[in-house]
């Protein structure tokens, strides 16, 4: 349950400042305000004010009373026990806190496994379109030349055809087969 910070002095018998003080020097997620605006002092940070206070109390008993015999008391073993349960809550936090680490770092190598494949998938993809469209590009350029070999053959036909010199090769021709070998023969 939350505390207020006169009611953590009280009981640790140090006056509000010291308390206010740790408050103060605390992470600002372990610091609490109610709806009035006081300040809450967690369990968590009830913990650690308790250890930041109780090192100079000890160092202060242990100074006074050394001329006593020193006694493990009911309050050490409090204190040792706040301690243990709060190293074992930092454990804790730190663990969670690797492992939420280690997630990302994994799935961000995920993502940079798929990336990479992706990457590689298009840079495929981009070669064999270029080489694609260089055996288009030859295969138009082929069509391309047999299309002008196709129409250079057909002029020469046509013109071959149109050609005067072939018209007097056929006339030549044709007065020639006029004078067929038996005619010589019937003539003579």
């Amino acid at each position: 349950m939350a505390k207020t910070i006169k009611q953590l002095a009280d009981e640790l018998k140090v006056s509000k400042q010291t308390i206010q003080y740790h408050y103060q020097r605390l992470p600002a997620k372990n610091q609490q305000k109610n709806s009035q605006g006081t300040n809450l002092i967690s369990t968590t940070a009830e913990r650690i004010i308790r250890s930041k206070v109780a090192k100079p109390l000890l160092a202060n008993k242990q100074q006074i009373g050394s001329k006593e015999p020193t006694k493990t008391s009911k309050g050490n073993n409090e204190l040792i026990a706040t301690l243990r349960r709060e190293i074992e809550d930092l454990k804790f936090q730190r663990d969670k806190q690797l492992a939420t680490k280690d997630q990302q770092i994994s799935s961000k190598d995920r993502q940079i496994d798929h990336l990479t494949k992706l990457i590689d998938q298009q840079q495929q993809l981009q070669l064999t379109t270029v080489a694609e469209n260089r055996q288009l590009k030859e295969h138009v350029r082929n069509l391309n030349k047999t299309i002008k070999n196709s129409e250079l053959f057909q002029d020469r036909q046509i013109n071959d055809e149109n050609s005067p010199f072939d018209k007097k090769k056929t006339k030549i021709y044709k007065d020639k087969s006029k004078n067929n070998w038996w005619q010589f023969w019937k003539n003579s």
